[in-house]
């Protein structure tokens, strides 16, 4: 239920207009981890992944832009790359910006498209020297 999460990191100490920021930068990165694993159909597969074009070459690295690549399933073999808008460095910032606002919390982005893309964890119940990873669950899932 879409209000659950709002009410819950309201209740945390979240303003609204926050709270509701959050629920939609997590639905942002859910669909950008969603399109970095991909899809395809009878045609073509493609998926997002991160790099530059350099002499007609795609190099790939993981701080460079978004492209959509794509696999033609019957074509030559070559993937075609084009730029895409960068929403997961938009949403991140937009991310940071709100938890400078809340330093008894910590975000965590959970990449697997599988589960909740934002958690919004109290840093108490992570204790000291261990990671958000191993602890994230303890938080706040931030969902549609």
């Amino acid at each position: 239920m879409k209000q659950d999460c709002v009410l819950r990191l309201r209740d945390a100490g979240i303003s609204l207009e926050d709270a509701n920021a959050l629920r939609r930068i997590s639905m942002t990165l859910q669909r950008w981890h969603e399109a970095a694993c991909g899809n395809s159909n009878d045609y073509a597969s493609w998926a997002i992944v991160r790099g530059r074009k350099e002499a007609g070459e795609f190099i790939h690295d993981d701080d460079g832009r978004p492209f959509e690549e794509r696999h033609i399933h019957r074509g030559n073999g070559r993937a075609i790359y084009t730029a895409v808008p960068d929403r997961e460095r938009g949403a991140k910032a937009r991310l940071a910006a709100i938890m400078t606002r809340y330093s008894e919390f910590a975000a965590y982005v959970q990449t697997d498209p599988r589960g909740c893309a934002l958690w919004i964890v109290p840093r108490a119940a992570v204790p000291a020297g261990e990671e958000m990873m191993c602890h994230y669950t303890k938080g706040i899932a931030v969902h549609k």
